[in-house]
């Protein structure tokens, strides 16, 4: 019989449809799966009765005949997402045991279409990482090992849980968050498909907010036809949301037609940067190639504000963080400092969090705090807000003669854990993605081929704005010539 857990979201739905499989059937591969699942630390909180429970809903709706799309799919929840009932921590101290008495929209509109929690997924501290090791849960190791050698890699991150749970076959898609590329450089990492959609085309309403303008919710899936049904689940208007878009839902799915002929797909000359291997590079022109097989015409673009983009989001970033950090404070929820006789209110404040927050947060709070302080407001946040705008225009003169933009989606492979200490350096990780979430647009990374360590490798397309039907039919076609269909050897479990 075919491993359940390596099905697609498409492939299950037709199964489960056809009464070849049952909801509970699925879900129980997958909870043995979880349980065997341990050594890479993708899940912090596991919920097997929760998902008894919804499977057996599911398995009813199937035989009603009311089975949208994701009626009995397992999934994995990143621990961002507020869970009613379920612990919701962000990854970080100073929520521990916090249990939202709410549900978020993505998570409402998953259950309401019948999907299956498994449990919540790890990840960096408020989403503050490129690597999964900031959690308080420890760090997540991918399933991904370089050829010859056991050395632990990294999943990626923020959504480092997200990325291995799904590349180990420990669900069948998983949410993510994409703040500067924490949804597509952990895709690119583990070799799936992650896709982050444009800026208020998904409600981030009981997502714990680390920077709002640019934190966007979407999919980690093993197939760009499962990203269209995700996304066409979890995208929707919100009137908790003032930010969500007053935009109609389309049937994503639907675009899936694989033509790409005539379309025009940019390079953009900037791309090429220091730091960059031989083989991401040759991975880049192999996938210009395929464009052109495909009957699309690559041309060369210029995005020349990208160079300010990585600081401009260092900025940016840290400010809205440091903001949105502040409610953290050990009065209404989460963690509280044990105070000494005589400490007064500001005391416990100073305590909590600094017992609370990691090392990144603090780093991400002190900087945010320093550029929005007076004297250093103008010369950088404001700055770095007319950098925004330069970058948002680059991209829109830039469709004005592409349908997409083909650029890889990371510098490198995975790298071991613990093998980047120098922020600065970790930094780097995101030089291709922040641009992205800086202008708002959609993007999505997908398999493209394997380095010479035999790690997979990622690369990026980016849409128009609110166009994410075209940007999945373009990676869908991409997908389709490229053929990826390596996995990792097992050696967890």
């Amino acid at each position: 019989m075919t491993d359940l857990t390596a099905l697609t979201i498409a492939d299950a739905r037709d199964k489960l449809r056809a009464k070849e499989i049952s909801a509970t059937e699925l879900t129980e591969a997958f909870i043995g799966a979880v349980e065997g699942g341990d050594a890479l630390n993708a899940y912090c909180v596991k919920t097997p009765e929760i998902a008894r429970e919804q499977a057996k809903a599911a398995d009813a709706r199937l035989a009603a005949g009311d089975a949208p799309s994701l009626c009995g799919i397992p999934l994995g929840i990143k621990d961002l997402f507020c869970t009613k009932g379920v612990n919701s921590q962000a990854g970080s101290n100073i929520l521990k045991d916090f249990k939202p008495p709410y549900e978020s929209t993505v998570t409402s509109n998953l259950w309401a279409d019948g999907a299956v929690m498994l449990g919540k997924l790890s990840m960096d501290e408020f989403a503050m990482g490129s690597s999964n090791e900031t959690a308080c849960y420890g760090n997540v190791v991918s399933p991904w090992r370089s050829k010859n050698s056991n050395a632990e890699l990294t999943p990626g991150g923020s959504s480092g849980g997200s990325s291995a749970a799904l590349a180990a076959n420990l669900a069948m898609a998983t949410t993510g968050t994409d703040t500067g590329g924490s949804i597509r450089q952990p895709a690119a990492f583990t070799g799936t498909v992650g896709l982050k959609p444009t800026w208020g085309r998904v409600s981030r309403w009981g997502i714990i907010a680390f920077a709002s303008s640019l934190d966007q919710a979407g999919p980690f899936t093993r197939t760009v036809r499962d990203s269209a049904i995700m996304l066409g689940s979890m995208a929707s208007v919100d009137d908790k949301d003032s930010t969500s878009a007053d935009i109609p839902v389309p049937d994503y799915e639907a675009a899936l037609t694989g033509d790409i002929r005539g379309k025009r797909i940019g390079i953009p000359k900037e791309y090429v940067v220091d730091g960059m291997t031989e083989e991401t590079k040759r991975l880049w022109d192999e996938g210009a190639d395929k464009m052109r097989a495909l009957g699309a015409e690559v041309v060369e673009i210029s995005l020349p504000h990208t160079k300010y983009a990585l600081p401009a989001y260092y900025i940016l970033a840290p400010a809205e963080a440091s903001s949105n950090l502040a409610r953290y404070d050990g009065v209404r929820y989460g963690h509280r400092a044990e105070l000494s006789q005589g400490d007064g209110i500001t005391e416990m404040y100073e305590k909590t969090r600094a017992e609370g927050f990691g090392a990144e947060v603090k780093r991400r709070i002190m900087m945010g705090t320093y550029v929005l302080s007076a004297g250093y407001y103008d010369a950088y946040y404001i700055r770095a807000q007319k950098l925004r705008t330069l970058i948002k225009r680059d991209f829109d003169e830039a469709f004005e003669k592409v349908d997409a933009i083909l650029t890889p989606t990371t510098p490198t492979p995975a790298f071991a854990l613990g093998a980047k200490s120098d922020p600065l350096d970790m930094y780097m990780q995101d030089i291709f993605t922040v641009t992205v979430n800086m202008a708002g647009l959609p993007g999505i990374s997908i398999p493209a081929g394997m380095s010479g360590d035999g790690l997979p490798m990622g690369l990026q397309l980016i849409g128009k704005a609110f166009e994410e039907g075209d940007l999945l039919n373009t990676a869908f076609a991409l997908e389709q010539s490229i053929g990826f269909s390596e996995t990792p050897e097992k050696w967890w479990g």
